[in-house]
């Protein structure tokens, strides 16, 4: 190739050159007063046209258009930027608690698969993992000032009278403590009012409405008050035409976080 020549330059000649042969084809086939004019119109367009290929060609280096086109190419190659997968937050909250607060989530059990959950700055208390979790009421007490847990137990509310043990494990955790209660199947057969009464005094409203396989979560403070705006404690029964599980009903859950400046 010819220095200063490029294929810009040889696409539009070889393209003049087609198009004219055509015309000059067709004049002789099918002469027409018109011809003159077609000719003269294709012969300014071709003019151009090389004019134009010509002038890039020159104005316009080969290795510029070269790295052009490598560069689209490339544009194809690149990965697609994705959204950063969220960051997992302290006991599986959506949103993080601001800094001081401790977080906690409750959970029910649901059936005989789904059992119950709780969970306090990110340690689960009592789960299925821990192997802790037993038929009944399930309590986890938590030392408020330091946000460990100090004990964690079920008592089984359907065989045997654990109803008194569930009040002493109560009645023994000190001042300062967080004590947070889930349901697993039933907790409601074998509990006594005595035992129900020492509940409702650290704040439950609905421990006097629990019924056979109730599922029941709630945290309460003792020796201190807890604010208003938490979730503090929630209840669903058992309704063989609403339930999720058969004879048992869906589970429930509370979380939230509690400020750790509240004694």
């Amino acid at each position: 190739m010819d220095q200063g020549r490029t294929p810009g330059h040889a696409m539009g000649c070889h393209q003049a050159t087609h198009d004219l042969g055509f015309l000059i084809a067709g004049i002789i086939t099918n002469p027409a007063p018109s011809d003159l004019v077609k000719l003269a119109g294709l012969l300014l367009a071709s003019l151009t046209a090389w004019y134009l290929g010509y002038f890039f060609a020159v104005l316009v280096p080969e290795e510029t258009i070269t790295t052009y086109i490598a560069n689209l190419q490339d544009i194809g190659k690149k990965p697609v930027l994705r959204a950063p997968v969220p960051k997992r937050q302290k006991c599986d909250h959506w949103t993080p608690c601001s800094p001081g607060n401790y977080a906690y989530r409750i959970l029910s059990g649901g059936g005989k698969q789904k059992l119950a959950k709780i969970c306090f700055e990110d340690e689960l208390l009592i789960s299925k993992e821990k192997g802790d979790v037993g038929s009944g009421i399930n309590i986890a007490i938590v030392n408020y000032k330091i946000g460990r847990v100090t004990s964690a137990k079920f008592f089984d509310m359907w065989e045997g009278d654990h109803s008194g043990e569930m009040m002493a494990f109560i009645k023994n955790a000190p001042k300062g403590s967080l004590l947070l209660m889930a349901t697993q199947d039933d907790g409601s057969t074998r509990l006594k009012n005595d035992a129900k009464k020492l509940i409702e005094e650290l704040g439950s409203k609905e421990i006097w409405n629990m019924k056979f396989r109730s599922s029941w979560a709630f945290i309460a403070a003792k020796g201190f008050r807890l604010p208003d705006n938490i979730q503090k404690e929630k209840i669903n029964h058992s309704d063989k035409k609403k339930n999720r599980y058969g004879d048992w009903p869906a589970e429930i859950q509370i979380e939230g976080c509690i400020p750790g400046n509240l004694i």
